[in-house]
């Protein structure tokens, strides 16, 4: 082997050294971005998980889950809001024009039905009553006059007749007497109709004397005085704002009731003696017992509500007039939807299952769940739901009667997971 040959061997090949050496840094490569990946999950599972452990327990409402065979006729199917309304509410005032001489009421004095409430100015109908009285005096002595005229007149009458068969006394002599008695009966037939006009128009100035004095038309309470002594008084209202058109307010507490707008398409949970719980704004924890009377025939279009009046059970001092309040429509009892036309056989058809709000139950048709709550963790349950029941449905599958779920998934759904601690606040 010569020299040269000997220098070749030795001799390092660049070129296969370089290519021998990429597959190496992609692989060295594809490691670093790897790793990079998977400390950026785990950084962002920490961070993701972090925040739910300092956070604390999820707050969630819940509610019991009910068969329907326990439901109770305090289940409410329907809220609304109203106002207290008085069946029997009348501003009183007079029937003329007049000047109001004293108002012997005060607001929030309770009246009773014809009790005296204002006097006005009388002088006019008691001048025109002794008119009255003077002109039926005048008429009455006309009438005794004439029954004088006539006695007198038959008497010459019987004279002429007398004296005519003998001979006596001409046939128009006979005639003259006789038209005068005729003529007397006639003003006398006249004159007793004008006293029966004067009784009649005696009579009416004494019951305008009457008007004079404004009375309660029924029992009830003064909510506001509306004159004063001085002021003129009108049942027809004047321009100018000087003639007043009302003594008084006077509401009949007794026919205080409730009147409340319901939409349109939830009027059929409603129906006459239906129970119903009214809480009014000033005494919000406090529940008056009530029953619905009738829903009005007609509906607002614009509103697209229905009027439905509601009566009070009790009597109660704190329900006043055009008061708010928040009404809720009861559940049907057991007796009476055995009573009621058709009830009997559907309750036959009722299937088995328990009762929660729609709002509990999430997922789409053949996949619906509900969060139940256990040993305070939040725990997913697939359901099985059979059909509605108002504002309801009823679950034939997956849960229990008394299970406690979570009542509404809007807010806290995103957030709930299997075994998420979770705390009750209702």
């Amino acid at each position: 082997m010569d020299k040269a040959e000997l220098v070749n061997r030795l001799k390092i090949d660049r070129e296969e050294t370089a290519s021998s050496g990429r597959p190496l840094k992609w692989f060295i490569a594809i490691a670093v971005v790897a790793g990079a990946a998977i400390a950026s999950y785990s950084l962002g599972l920490l961070d993701a998980i972090a925040p739910t452990a300092e956070a604390g327990p999820l707050p969630v409402e819940t509610v019991l889950a009910q068969a329907e065979s326990s439901s109770s006729p305090g289940d409410s199917v329907l809220d609304a809001t109203g106002y207290v309304v008085a069946r029997r509410q009348a501003t009183v005032s007079s029937k003329v024009t007049a000047k109001v001489i004293d108002v012997l009421v005060e607001e929030g004095m309770v009246v009773e039905r014809g009790q005296l409430l204002a006097v006005l100015d009388d002088s006019i109908p008691k001048a025109r009553l002794k008119l009255a009285e003077s002109q039926l005096d005048a008429a009455r002595a006309a009438l005794a006059e004439l029954q004088v005229n006539i006695r007198q007149a038959r008497l010459d009458l019987s004279r002429t007749e007398n004296l005519a068969e003998r001979n006596l006394a001409s046939q128009a002599d006979l005639d003259r007497d006789t038209l005068s008695v005729d003529g007397l009966m006639a003003r006398l037939s006249r004159t007793a109709r004008d006293i029966a006009v004067s009784e009649r128009s005696l009579a009416l100035q004494r019951q305008e004397l009457t008007d004079m004095e404004i009375r309660a038309p029924f029992g009830g309470v003064v909510i506001a005085k509306a004159a004063q002594p001085g002021e003129m008084i009108s049942p027809v209202s004047a321009g100018g704002g000087f003639t007043r058109t009302g003594i008084c307010t006077i509401v009949d507490m007794d026919s205080l009731e409730v009147e409340v707008d319901v939409n349109e398409a939830y009027i059929n949970r409603v129906y006459p003696d239906q129970p119903v719980t009214v809480a009014l704004n000033a005494y919000p924890d406090d529940d008056f017992p009530a029953s619905v009377i009738a829903t009005i025939p007609a509906a607002d279009r614009n509103k697209a509500t229905v009027r439905v009046r509601i009566r009070f059970l009790e009597r109660d001092a704190r329900v006043l007039p055009d008061m708010g309040v928040r009404v809720s429509f009861l559940e049907r009892s057991q007796e009476e939807r055995s009573q009621a036309p058709g009830e009997a056989a559907a309750q036959a058809e009722t299937q088995p299952g328990v009762l929660v709000p729609a709002s509990a139950v999430s997922g789409a048709d053949g996949a619906r769940f509900v969060w139940v709550v256990e040993n305070q963790t939040a725990q997913r349950r697939d359901v099985v739901v059979a059909d509605s029941v108002g504002s309801r449905v009823r679950i034939a599958d997956g849960l229990a009667d008394g299970e406690r779920v979570v009542a509404r998934l809007d807010a806290e759904q995103g957030a709930l997971a299997n075994g998420v601690r979770v705390t009750v606040v209702n």
